[in-house]
């Protein structure tokens, strides 16, 4: 694993990543619990994320990262599913689909294994 930067804080906690469902599981907490322990981690150095809709959307690892550390704590009022569409020794894509109220996202995650930890490396949202 790479040494931190100058700067990096010495209560960044280390998360389990050691395997796809750990990743997996580690997103979801991150992205719908306010999870904020463990999010840089989480994420690949390539990571982008793309909004299927009428006005598309992209956005940079960076971005990601810090609109979900402002989301600390905050956890979303849906009903969490999860099928694994595709599944092998270094790479998995799930299906994580969030049941809203009045709307459905359905979250494409793509994750892939850099050394011995599990990394999101893409993510494709829509809705319904």
């Amino acid at each position: 694993m790479a040494a931190e930067g100058p700067g990096s804080k010495s209560e960044k906690a280390t998360i389990n990543l050691s395997t796809a469902d750990f990743a997996l599981e580690h997103y979801i907490a991150v992205t719908t619990e306010g999870e904020s322990a463990g999010v840089e981690q989480l994420f690949a150095a390539d990571f982008n994320q793309k909004i299927q809709s009428s006005n598309a959307q992209s956005h940079s690892r960076e971005a990601v990262v810090k609109s979900l550390k402002k989301q600390k704590g905050e956890k979303l009022n849906c009903t969490v599913s999860t099928d694994i569409i595709e599944d092998s020794a270094d790479y998995m894509v799930a299906k994580v689909t969030m049941e809203f109220e009045n709307f459905t996202k359905t979250d494409l995650v793509t994750l892939v294994r850099e050394g011995n930890n599990w990394k999101v490396s893409k993510s494709i949202n829509s809705y319904k």
